[in-house]
């Protein structure tokens, strides 16, 4: 079983997390743009970019753990 490190973040509650963000953060982003009496057009393609935002914000997450992690195996080989 391959295993990518994002079961650690934030000890062990990130997939329930990123699943819940994954549900409503597009809906409350979409919301908020067309209480902004936005377009409908524009509201979607807004909640839609959101979804990226998790996923860039896991993948930094999991650099920065990974760098962390890393420091100590600094040997020249």
């Amino acid at each position: 079983m391959l295993d990518d490190g994002a079961e650690d973040l934030f000890e062990g509650f990130w997939p329930f997390i990123q699943r819940i963000a994954f549900v409503f953060l597009p809906l409350w982003v979409y919301l908020l743009f067309w209480s902004a009496k936005m377009p409908t057009l524009v509201s979607a393609i807004a909640a839609g970019s959101s979804l990226s935002l998790i996923v860039l914000y896991e993948k930094l997450k999991l650099r920065q753990k990974n760098n962390t992690n890393s420091e100590g195996n600094n040997l020249i080989k």
